[in-house]
């Protein structure tokens, strides 16, 4: 079987629009807005069903090319030309001038963008810490409304144009994706519940830190929006998640409205979306932003370097419960910080949101 570092589960298969999303869109009305969303949907359920099946069958992970310098990113973008071959043509290499596609020009700045924030604020090199090249495939399929990271690469689709614009326009989105490579290689969370929650939103808030970091944003500046850049004009939103507001996100006619809770009072019970994954990483998103806020100053520094610590440490569970990573990081606050304001403000976060700390 194919598994991580920890030993525990195969890599998921992880993508930024919600399965509710999708869900939603085909039954809409308009063909316009159906058509892709029922084709995404049933593009992501055949993928799901390749990456357990390749995990049953034992097929191992590609390996990792030689080449990457170590501290330095080696990145490769590729052109999948709407069709759904996997990595497709090669595009642009490490180093190589930006070519006239935006969309892998984007594509290319956000690897690094990621790779450099790990790099510089936790001493990560790349994803598994051992200096992994950075793939991505652009331009997957025809009005893919999703991007997604398989255990092994980023993929972005182009979107409709009607709901979902390019991908790879939110270096978020980037960020996200490819942050949950991290927790593949580290706790490996199993993807369902409270700690399919916890995965989404480790991969929000690292996402969110890399625009920060990009942009040199304080937590005070920071818009705290997830994927600020995707929805197209007609749609009634600003992004598909806000970490500062869970559940204000979007409210549309064809959307409806974003059901991201925002405490543990508002906790959604479904076995939808893996048990709600999409939905109740709001609780946790939120809590981050508090502590963040609360410290101050730039949010990748001490609440991201609290968070990075409970991932890294070996000791948050694959099963953890939202209790469990509190915990946590009440703890590696205070072994790191002592028991200064960095402990109190990570505590007084969780408690605002509704999960219990020691």
């Amino acid at each position: 079987m194919t598994t991580t570092a920890t030993g525990g589960r195969p890599p998921v298969f992880c993508t930024i629009v919600p399965p509710h999303v999708l869900d939603r869109l085909a039954r809409a009305g308009d063909p316009r807005l159906s058509g892709p969303a029922r084709r995404t949907l049933q593009r992501d359920a055949a993928a799901r069903t390749r990456r357990r099946l390749a995990a049953v069958a034992g097929v191992p992970a590609a390996a990792p090319r030689a080449g990457a310098e170590p501290g330095r990113p080696h990145r490769t973008v590729y052109d999948a030309g709407h069709g759904t071959g996997l990595p497709g043509a090669k595009v642009r290499g490490e180093g190589d001038e930006p070519g006239t596609d935006a969309t892998v020009n984007r594509a290319y700045t956000g690897l690094g963008a990621t790779f450099e924030l790990f790099l510089t604020a936790y001493g990560r090199d790349s994803v598994d810490g051992a200096g992994l090249p950075l793939d991505a495939t652009v331009h997957y399929d025809r009005e893919y409304n999703n991007a997604f990271w398989d255990g092994e690469q980023m993929v972005f689709g182009d979107g409709d144009g009607e709901v979902f614009l390019d991908f790879t326009r939110s270096v978020d989105v980037i960020g996200h994706e490819l942050a949950h490579g991290v927790t593949q290689y580290t706790a490996n969370l199993a993807y369902h519940g409270q700690s399919g929650a916890l995965n989404e939103s480790l991969s929000d808030v690292f996402g969110s830190l890399v625009k920060q970091y990009a942009l040199g944003q304080s937590a005070a500046e920071a818009d705290w929006l997830i994927g600020a850049e995707l929805l197209a004009p007609r749609v009634t939103g600003q992004a598909l998640r806000s970490m500062k507001a869970p559940g204000t996100a979007y409210d549309d006619d064809v959307l409806g409205k974003d059901p991201q809770p925002a405490t543990m009072d508002d906790y959604v019970r479904t076995a939808r979306d893996n048990g709600g994954v999409h939905i109740n990483s709001g609780i946790p998103n939120r809590a981050f932003h508090l502590a963040a806020t609360a410290l101050g100053g730039h949010a990748w520094e001490r609440a991201g370097q609290i968070w990075y610590d409970v991932l890294t440490g070996g000791e948050l569970e694959q099963d953890a419960q939202f209790t469990d990573f509190a915990a946590l990081t009440v703890r590696a606050a205070r072994a790191r910080y002592g028991d200064g304001g960095e402990r109190d403000a990570v505590k007084k976060a969780w408690g605002q949101v509704g999960v219990r700390t020691p």
